[in-house]
């Protein structure tokens, strides 16, 4: 899952397939991502495949990651948003994204173009966070 967050407070993440993929440095990217205190979205124009597998100490890592950094994600991270034209693949991903949102702490928001990504991302940016807390869990 590699992050650009180059256009900070819009942060690109980019599946990646190789297997030597050092998640490590995603990891860094994130925390100093979160150090910053400042609100931010996740946007992504390619969506996790089946062949995306992750070993048993990579979800082991990953969720000791999340556990630690959980009150910072549920307030710095605004949403995931992914990019899927396809009705039938974002109808699939609804499940899915209930289940990411109680894991990580931030909602997966599903969009069919990159325009109407970038204006959700906007969205969520300028929205005071008790307001997005009261929606969410209200």
């Amino acid at each position: 899952m590699p992050l650009d967050s180059s256009n900070f407070p819009m942060v690109w993440m980019h599946y990646e397939t190789s297997h030597d993929h050092d998640h490590e440095d995603d990891f860094a990217i994130f925390e100093a991502n979160l150090k910053r205190e400042t609100p931010f979205v996740i946007l992504s124009d390619t969506a996790p495949t089946e062949d995306h597998e992750h070993t048993q100490d990579e979800k082991k890592r990953t969720a000791l990651w999340m556990k630690k950094h959980k009150g910072e994600l549920r307030r710095l991270v605004r949403a995931m948003i992914v990019i899927e034209p396809s009705a039938t693949k974002r109808l699939a991903f609804k499940t899915f994204a209930l289940a990411f949102s109680k894991f990580w702490g931030y909602p997966l928001k599903l969009v069919t173009s990159r325009d109407e990504a970038l204006e959700l991302a906007q969205d969520l940016l300028s929205e005071p966070a008790n307001a997005r807390l009261h929606k969410e869990f209200g």
